[in-house]
């Protein structure tokens, strides 16, 4: 099996209600344990992992335990940061009797479809390039299956729609108030070094143009190096969660297929909530004999990868004591 704990991130994800954020949280716990710096982010809007550390959180990372913060990013409060930006950007070149127009249209594209997609994948993708030294691993509890997908291969589309817009610009210096108001300002400025102004693929640009291109062309790199981080199986390392039951085991099935299409290795499949043994009844025995059957779909038609059992508790998942424990079922299992 892939050391999954020593990579330098580690994605959790699978089908919404399968416990990612418990396997999560417990993986993080036990990467303490280790002497691992330690920072579990959720990505989730619908954010659990408050809750299950008994915790409340917030954007910023808050201690939970030796070794271990934690933090759950509030997509809405990135689009917010994102379009302020781009407002305060535009107040540099805009007439003032057009500032009311263009503040509608930003109060509009915070309703528009991908805006918070967008905002959430170039945080994460500068917290996945930034060489923090406060923490060894960073742990994502992400969304669901559909999201997380979309964010991983993500950056391969923008860095497209980012030299579209480059050539655009490059051609014609009056699309910079388009491009401008279509880029959200990054939060920085990086510029280009250009030795040499002969050198500068912008030089021929008025100033605008060129602050315009610049933050595009930092924004490439952004993404490419995310790219590459998640690529790089000695950096990143990716965990689904499942279930034993029909659904989840379908969606696993292909979300494990699209990400090894998109060249994103998976090695790790956890069995959630799976009978004890010791559970007797009925009920649970009819529940026993279907779960048997799912199981072993699951081994077959997962086979290339490890398949770890964490069974079903006979109570929530709240609280340091009870995730020190799955920690230590995760421990035994080979993580």
């Amino acid at each position: 099996m892939q050391d999954v704990l020593n990579a330098r991130i580690v994605w959790v994800g699978g089908k919404g209600g399968v416990g990612k954020t418990t396997v999560s949280s417990a993986l993080s716990v036990l990467a303490a344990r280790r002497d691992k710096r330690t920072l579990i982010v959720s990505t989730d809007p619908a954010h659990s992992l408050g809750d299950v550390f008994d915790r409340k959180l917030g954007d910023h990372p808050q201690r939970i335990m030796p070794n271990l913060d934690a933090m759950e990013i509030d997509p809405d409060a990135e689009v917010d940061r994102h379009l302020d930006g781009v407002l305060s950007q535009m107040r540099r070149y805009a007439h003032a009797d057009m500032m009311p127009e263009l503040e509608r249209q930003m109060r509009m594209s915070r309703q528009s479809p991908g805006t918070q997609e967008a905002a959430l994948l170039e945080r994460i993708a500068r917290l996945i390039t930034t060489e923090d030294e406060r923490y060894d691993l960073i742990i994502f509890d992400t969304a669901p299956t559909g999201h997380t997908l979309r964010l991983l291969t993500l950056p391969e589309a923008m860095a497209a729609w980012t030299d579209g817009l480059l050539q655009s610009n490059k051609k014609s210096a009056q699309l910079g108030d388009v491009l401008k108001h279509l880029t959200p300002k990054s939060g920085r400025d990086v510029p280009t070094p250009f030795d040499d102004p002969q050198e500068d693929p912008f030089a021929d640009l008025d100033d605008r143009s060129q602050q315009i291109a610049r933050t595009l062309t930092d924004r490439k790199r952004l993404f490419h190096q995310a790219r590459h981080r998640l690529e790089d199986e000695g950096k990143s390392a990716f965990v689904f969660v499942l279930t034993p039951e029909r659904l989840p085991i379908l969606e696993t099935g292909r979300a494990v297929a699209a990400l090894t299409e998109a060249g994103l290795k998976v090695s790790v499949a956890v069995v959630n909530r799976v009978i004890p043994q010791e559970a007797d009844g009925q009920f649970l025995a009819q529940r026993r004999e279907q779960e048997t059957a799912y199981l072993a779909r699951i081994d077959k038609e997962l086979s290339g990868l490890y398949t770890p059992r964490l069974p079903l508790l006979p109570t929530d998942v709240q609280g340091l004591e009870i995730l020190e424990q799955i920690a230590d079922r995760l421990e035994k299992a080979g993580f």
